[in-house]
């Protein structure tokens, strides 16, 4: 049993980029999805897809600057044993605004900077960059 999806997902990102690999399979869920989103918007991955079947998988694209990975570093902040909650200002900026921080709000999952302007707190997921 998992007790951490979302860490193993920013794992298996991680280590396929390692790898070298040009695609990784994630099992589906819906935040899960939501990240992958985000990431693809914010330019760090390429196209996602949600490959139906059983279970039901995300299949992400990964995006390379030559032979450097796109993601330099993509860290789990908040975890379910240690929960990291910040209000609107104490939002991180990750690397003086080139990174993003993904956060889980009442609105939803939205990176740091749209969680800033909606003047909204929450639980601080990830950050990458």
């Amino acid at each position: 049993m998992m007790t951490d999806p979302i860490a193993d997902m920013l794992t298996r990102i991680r280590n396929a980029q390692m790898s070298k690999k040009h695609t990784v399979v994630i099992p589906f869920s819906k935040v899960k999805f939501v990240i992958a989103e985000i990431l693809s918007t914010a330019g760090y991955v390429g196209k996602i897809e949600k490959k139906d079947g059983m279970p039901a998988m995300i299949e992400m694209e990964l995006k390379y600057n030559g032979s450097r990975p796109a993601i330099t570093s993509i860290k789990r902040e908040s975890s379910p044993g240690h929960r990291v909650y910040r209000k609107v200002d104490e939002l991180p900026r990750i690397l003086n605004g080139y990174g993003i921080a993904i956060v889980s709000t009442s609105q939803g999952i939205m990176t740091g900077d749209d969680a800033k302007k909606k003047s909204i707190g929450g639980e601080v997921i990830c950050s990458v960059y």
